[in-house]
């Protein structure tokens, strides 16, 4: 089992930044391929990025490539999410999930999320 709690989340103005932080609890974090998604009002849940259990590989959605950047640190068992240069369309609740497969279709395991709002 593996339990996620994001935090990070906020208000912040267009063009600003936020790091989002999703804690791992379980002695495995370093064995799981880890993801970031959003869901904003009325609309799917999304994929954002995914980092591989060694960080050596990443992908993003084409949405964000170039603003934000996936990283994590295994002995801390956390991943990140650095957002820069935020819009308006960023604004959605943010999970985290983990998945033993890299570029898994479904994820094993999600947190609560966290909510960021981007304003103009």
């Amino acid at each position: 089992q593996v339990q996620l709690v994001e935090s990070g989340g906020g208000l912040v103005q267009a063009g600003g930044s936020l790091r989002l932080s999703c804690a791992a609890s379980g002695r495995t974090f370093r064995s799981y391929a880890m993801g970031w998604f959003r869901q904003a009002p009325g609309k799917e849940r999304e994929f954002v990025a995914t980092i591989n259990w060694t960080g050596a590989r990443t992908r993003y959605a084409d949405s964000v490539e170039g603003r934000f950047t996936i990283s994590r640190a295994n002995t801390k068992n956390t991943v990140y999410l650095q957002m820069n240069s935020l819009k308006p369309e960023d604004t959605a609740v943010y999970y985290c999930a983990a998945d033993q497969e890299y570029l898994a279709h479904e994820y094993d395991y999600w947190g609560q999320g966290t909510q960021v709002t981007v304003s103009s």
